[in-house]
C-alpha cells in the first residue's frame, strides 16, 4: 500500500537546503520523491493513502547515536534529581521519599549534579543518614560515574574502612580515613549485591517508557548501551525483543554489546549487525576512563583545579589492547568511552596495533579532551567520533577551571573535527543529559546553556551550522552504525523513518528549537507518535 506525504516542507538532507514537494512510501521504504504532480501522475492507481503535512517540516528520522534507553525509562520511574539546584533540594526529596516508603525500603535516585549548585559540595553519607535514617539510599550522579550512598547501604554491601579500592574505581574517604559515601566508577559495582533485585518486568517497563519518551522527542532510533547493567544478558536482550518486536513499539534499537557480556552474546550465535528489523547488535563497548564531573576522566596533564589526580584508568593500556584484540576475534568494531586525552591516546595506541577490518569502523565516544596530535592520528583511522553536543551546555563554564583555560583549544572542538573531515555522530548520553535531539542541536549551533541569562557563548568559533548539527543526528548516526546506505537521508530505497516538526529549523531563530513541537514521529512508514 503506497502512501503519499505532501503539503509540507520536506528536507532530504542529501545536501544543504535540498527539498522535495512530496514523498511516496511503501512497506517501510521510500519508493520515490520529487514534485507532487509528477508523483501523483506516475503512481495514480497505486496510492492508497495520503498524509497532509499541513505545512509542517519533514526530515529524515532523527537518531541518537549514544544513549542508555532502559536508563531513560528508569529516570521516569525513579527519584529524578537532575533539575535540583542545591544539596538541600536533594536531601529534601530524599526525606519526602522516605516518608512514603515502608521501613527498610531502598531509596533510589538519579541525576544529582553538584556543578549546577551555588555551593558545589558533594552529598555525604552522614547527610543521607540524617535525611533517611531508616532506609538504605543510593543516588547516582548525573554522569553515572559516581554514586553516593548512606551508612545503611554501605553496611548492606559490606563496604567499610578496610575495603580496598577495586581496579578502575575509588572508594572516597575523608582525611581521617572514614567513608564519605561517595563511590566512583568501578567502586559502584561493590553495591550491586546489596541493591534490590532487578525484575524482568521492571526492565521491560523501563524500556517501554524509554521508547515512548524517545518517540515524543522525534527520535526514530537510538544506539543504546544497556546489556550489562541489569544482570543476565539474555533477559535484557529479551526485553528489547518483547517490547519492540512483539509488542510493536517500533524503534531502531542498535545495541552496543558490553565486553562483560560478550561471551554470552557470542555463545548464543550473535554477530555484528545481526538481529532483526528493529533490534540489531553493534560494536563491542567498554570504558577507558571516567567523567570530568567527578575528576575521573583520564588526563595527560592532570586537573588544573586538583593537582592530586589525573583521573581514573578503568583498564591498563595492555588490558585495553586485549579488549580490542578480543573484539577483532569476534569480527567486531569497538565503541569506547574516552573523555580524557590520555584515555584517547591509549585507545589510539590499541586501535593502531589492532585496526578494524572488513570495512568496519570503530567509534570513540565523547572525545571531549583532545590535542592536535590526537586529531592528526584519528584522521588516519576508520573511526567515528560519537559526540554529545549538549555537554557544552552542561560542562561550561566550570570545565575551564577543571582543565585549565589555556588547554581548551582542542576540547569540545566539534566544528574543527568536522571540517578536518573526521566523521562524527550526534548523541545525548541520556539519561546523563536530556534525551531531546533538538536540545543537542541547539547546543551544537549556539554553544550556550539555554538557562543562562547572560547568554554566554563558549567557543564561538566551534559553533556548527544548523545543517551540520542536523547531519550529526541523521547522516552521522547512520554512518556510525554502518547504515549510511539505507538511513540518514530521504532517497529511493531508504527507510521511511521521518521526524516531522511544527516549524522550519533552517529558517528560524535557533532558540526556537528549545520549544519546537514534534508533530509526528514515523518509523517504517508507520506513525508511532502524533502531537
Amino acid at each position: 500500500m503506497m502512501k503519499l506525504w505532501y503539503n509540507g516542507i520536506i528536507y532530504t538532507m542529501q545536501k544543504e537546503q535540498h527539498k522535495v514537494e512530496a514523498v511516496i512510501t511503501e512497506n517501510g521504504k521510500i519508493v520515490d520523491l520529487g514534485e507532487i504532480q509528477w508523483l501523483r501522475d506516475r503512481y495514480r492507481d497505486l496510492i492508497n493513502e495520503t498524509v497532509d503535512l499541513n505545512g509542517s517540516v519533514l526530515l529524515p528520522g532523527l537518531v541518537d547515536s549514544h544513549l542508555h534507553l532502559i536508563g531513560v525509562g528508569e529516570t521516569l520511574l525513579r527519584l529524578d534529581l537532575s533539575a535540583m539546584n542545591s544539596k538541600e533540594e536533594v536531601l529534601e526529596a530524599v526525606r519526602e521519599k522516605a516518608s512514603e516508603l515502608s521501613y527498610g525500603d531502598w531509596i533510589l535516585g538519579d541525576g544529582w549534579n553538584e556543578n549546577q549548585w551555588q555551593l558545589p559540595e558533594v552529598i555525604t553519607a552522614a547527610e543521607l543518614d540524617e535525611a533517611a535514617p531508616n532506609h538504605p539510599v543510593h543516588l547516582k550522579r548525573i554522569c553515572r560515574h559516581a554514586a553516593v550512598v548512606n551508612s545503611a547501604a554501605l553496611e548492606l554491601a559490606k563496604i567499610d574502612t578496610v575495603t580496598p579500592d577495586p581496579e578502575g574505581g575509588l572508594i572516597d574517604r575523608s582525611p581521617d580515613g572514614q567513608l564519605t559515601g561517595l563511590l566512583k566508577d568501578q567502586a559502584q559495582d561493590l553495591m550491586i549485591p546489596a541493591l534490590p533485585p532487578i525484575e524482568e518486568e521492571y526492565i521491560q517497563k523501563s524500556l517501554r517508557e524509554g521508547v515512548k519518551h524517545a518517540w515524543s522527542l522525534g527520535l526514530t532510533g537510538g544506539h543504546t548501551e544497556d546489556l550489562s547493567y541489569y544482570g543476565d544478558f539474555t533477559r535484557t536482550y529479551r526485553a528489547f525483543q518483547k517490547v519492540i518486536e512483539e509488542e510493536g513499539h517500533q524503534f531502531r534499537a542498535h545495541l552496543l554489546v558490553h565486553h562483560q557480556v560478550i561471551e554470552d552474546w557470542h555463545r548464543q550465535g550473535h554477530s555484528f549487525l545481526s538481529g532483526s528489523r528493529y533490534v540489531e547488535f553493534g560494536a563491542m563497548k567498554f570504558f577507558a576512563d571516567g567523567a570530568l564531573g567527578g575528576r575521573t576522566a583520564l588526563l595527560k596533564n592532570g586537573y588544573a583545579d586538583d593537582e592530586s589526580t589525573n583521573g581514573v584508568a578503568i583498564h591498563t593500556p595492555d588490558k585495553l589492547k586485549q579488549l580490542v584484540y578480543k573484539a577483532r576475534q569476534y569480527d567486531m568494531p569497538i565503541a569506547v568511552h574516552t573523555i580524557g586525552d590520555l584515555a584517547f591516546e591509549y585507545m589510539l595506541d590499541a586501535i593502531e596495533q589492532y585496526p578494524a577490518e572488513n570495512g568496519q569502523r570503530d567509534r570513540l565516544i565523547h572525545a571531549q579532551i583532545l590535542s592536535e596530535e590526537l586529531v592528526q592520528r584519528v584522521e588516519k583511522l576508520p573511526a567515528v567520533l560519537d559526540i554529545q553536543p549538549r555537554f557544552v551546555a552542561s560542562d561550561f563554564p566550570w570545565v575551564n577551571d577543571r582543565i585549565g583555560k589555556e588547554r581548551m583549544k582542542w576540547n569540545y572542538a566539534w566544528k574543527t573535527l568536522i571540517e578536518r573531515g573526521i566523521a562524527c555522530a550526534g548523541g545525548s548520553d541520556a539519561p546523563i543529559e536530556p534525551l531531546g535531539p533538538l536540545l543537542g542541536i541547539h547546543a551544537a549551533v549556539t554553544r550556550r546553556n539555554p538557562n543562562d541569562p547572560s547568554r554566554t557563548v563558549y567557543g564561538e568559533e566551534e559553533c556548527l551550522t544548523m545543517y551540520q548539527a542536523f547531519e550529526l543526528f541523521t547522516k552521522g548516526s547512520a554512518y556510525v552504525c554502518h547504515h549510511e546506505h539505507n538511513r540518514g537521508i530521504l532517497d529511493k530505497g531508504y527507510a521511511a523513518d521521518f521526524t516531522v516538526l511544527e516549524e522550519d529549523p533552517f529558517a528560524c531563530d535557533p532558540d526556537k528549537l528549545l520549544t519546537m513541537k514534534v508533530m509526528l514521529t514515523v518509523v517504517d512508514g508507520k506513525t508511532v507518535y502524533q502531537a
